[in-house]
């Protein structure tokens, strides 16, 4: 199918106007829709058959650095192998009626996949674009093993930008087909998995891939360039931000010589505002609304239930930044 084009002109007043064009570029065959600024590679959403829910894959800063993990679908050299679920920008929970939606992937057995759920992309509801941003609106279905639909799922993103920051806003809207119970859990709900150079350095021997892209088991791990570190809204830094709540998280690093911040930010209107971080020193960088009791024994438990019909909507913001790194006073703005 010939790829549709809807572009926009953004005035960056912060950078004296200068006008990127923001595009995005639908492609039915490829399973993708590619979100171009001045005409370069940004994100694409896709929502190929292999993949058990659709993502953002892959994502770059404004000056074309990766974020985002190459493995499973498109290895680098020195990258970890593992948790193949891990893909680009993604969002689902790790349990809705009793199955698992974040786990899910190629490497689950056949005789497992009952327990499993997967996120199926429907159809492209809206693109559109103006002066400041555009929009990517879609439908999908959570699914049993069986096909049979549990929620039906609209997400809108926001795509604006400007020379050294780009911004994806999300906002999901889960409706109930069937009673839907989500239960209190450490595995979501929206996340990111990150490029080596923004995981935190690491002593403990792991499997990586060699430059022919062969998983191979090393016993001291190659810090070179992995000098990634968190900080939230309350100044906890490094490995103290998993599982404490937090209006946002931030994680830097320099890649490529460049300094670059991408930080996540949740919104008040979210049920489990604010949302407990289940931000990991291996790359997996997620901010989870649902789970609550599983992180801090001393909270209540998280459990919120959907009747057929009824909805609830979680709004995210991530923000990209290169060229400096962000500060509390910029996240202060989102």
């Amino acid at each position: 199918m010939k790829a549709i084009i809807f572009s926009a002109i953004i005035c960056i007043v912060a950078a004296g106007c200068a006008r990127p064009q923001i595009e995005l570029r639908a492609d039915e065959a490829a399973r993708k829709v590619d979100v171009m600024f001045d005409g370069r590679l940004f994100t694409s959403y896709i929502y190929p058959d292999d993949l058990e829910k659709p993502v953002l894959y892959p994502i770059y800063t404004a000056s074309g650095t990766f974020i985002t993990r190459g493995f499973p679908r498109d290895p680098r050299p020195n990258e970890r192998v593992d948790h193949p679920h891990h893909v680009g920008l993604w969002f689902n929970f790790g349990d809705v009626n009793g199955l698992d939606f974040w786990n899910n992937s190629y490497a689950i057995p056949a005789d497992k996949k009952p327990h499993y759920g997967s996120i199926r992309h429907r159809e492209i509801l809206e693109m559109k674009t103006s002066e400041s941003e555009a929009l990517l609106r879609v439908a999908a279905d959570w699914v049993d093993n069986d096909g049979n639909v549990i929620l039906t799922d609209e997400t809108s993103y926001i795509f604006r930008g400007n020379a050294n920051r780009r911004i994806i806003e999300r906002t999901t809207t889960l409706t109930a087909v069937d009673t839907a119970i989500f239960t209190d859990n450490k595995e979501g709900l929206i996340a990111i998995r990150v490029d080596r150079a923004f995981e935190e350095p690491s002593d403990k021997p792991d499997i990586f891939l060699d430059a022919h892209g062969n998983p191979t088991t090393v016993a001291a791990t190659n810090n070179e360039g992995v000098n990634g570190a968190y900080r939230n809204d309350s100044g906890l830094q490094k490995g103290d931000v998993w599982g404490k709540p937090a209006r946002w998280v931030c994680l830097s690093a320099e890649s490529n010589a460049e300094p670059v911040s991408i930080a996540i930010v949740d919104h008040e209107s979210n049920p489990g505002y604010p949302a407990h971080s289940h931000a990991r020193g291996y790359g997996l960088f997620a901010a989870n609304n649902m789970g609550s009791q599983v992180f801090d024994p001393s909270a209540p438990q998280f459990h919120l239930v959907l009747q057929p019909g009824q909805s609830v909507a979680f709004r995210h913001t991530v923000v990209i930044q290169n060229g400096k790194f962000l500060s509390d006073e910029d996240l202060a703005k989102f």
